[in-house]
């Protein structure tokens, strides 16, 4: 089933836009009306969402970077947004709490964290008829990772989320709505050596009451109510796309 909604003249921005979630949220932004600024390090990867039609604008954005993401909200302002800010880029790394060096742990959050305040407050600035942002969050920030040891990462998200809800508060009266999705498991560079594993997709079946792993397009629903404005009394929410997951 395809979902839709009418983004005719709104300008989008995506970051984490070179592969994944991000590169997927891209084509359904664009599919649904939006033009697209795409956004990461990447800028080969970048080009080609742009050749493949799936954004109208590439920006190559390190967003831990406040200059970059200066930048990159200066693009949206130019074609008069940005009222769609999606909050995808991510970094992730499996190691024992123990065995975390500080150094890991503080680049954990500030890739997916600290950035998507920086991303979330320099497009509120600019946000003048507000606008929606929609953080990429996930279930490990609802909860914790185990027997696969994130403990930065699920510090990370776990902060996202309640990120959202503080933005989601405190910009309402400005009409800005913030949210977050806390996906699954789903196909990504994150997981992409899980996915692989027969073990480990073992594990995800079995503990997914719906019993495999999600497609990208079963994002497809929440990203666009987020975005349309069907969701205007919608903010500081997170919604799990999970298979039940976090119903357990």
């Amino acid at each position: 089933m395809t979902v839709r909604a009418d983004l005719q003249g709104q300008v989008a921005v995506v970051t984490g836009a070179s592969s994944g979630i991000g590169h997927h949220f891209c084509s359904v932004l664009t599919e649904n009306g939006a033009t697209v600024i795409a956004a990461a390090r990447r800028l080969d990867r970048l080009e080609k969402v742009v050749a493949d039609g799936a954004a109208a604008e590439a920006v190559q954005c390190d967003v831990t970077n406040a200059d970059d993401v200066e930048r990159l909200i200066e693009a949206a302002k130019y074609r008069g947004g940005p009222d769609i800010v999606v909050n995808a880029a991510g970094w992730a790394k499996d190691t024992p709490a123990t065995e975390t060096p500080l150094d890991e742990f503080r680049q954990t959050l500030e890739v997916d964290l600290t950035a998507i305040f920086s991303v979330a407050a320099t497009a509120a600035r600019a946000m003048s008829d507000g606008g929606s942002i929609i953080n990429i969050a996930s279930i490990l920030g609802l909860g914790a990772s185990w027997p696969i040891t994130q403990a930065a990462y699920c510090a990370a998200k776990g902060g996202v989320i309640n990120l959202t809800r503080q933005l989601g508060a405190e910009w309402a009266s400005k009409g800005i709505r913030v949210n977050a999705i806390a996906p699954g498991w789903f196909p990504s560079e994150l997981t992409d050596e899980m996915f692989e594993n027969e073990k480990a997709m073992g594990w995800i079946k079995r503990n997914t009451p719906i019993g495999r792993p999600g497609r990208l397009d079963e994002l497809d629903g929440a990203l666009l109510l987020m975005a349309s404005p069907t969701s205007t009394y919608l903010t500081g929410q997170v919604l799990a796309v999970d298979g039940g997951w976090t119903a357990r």
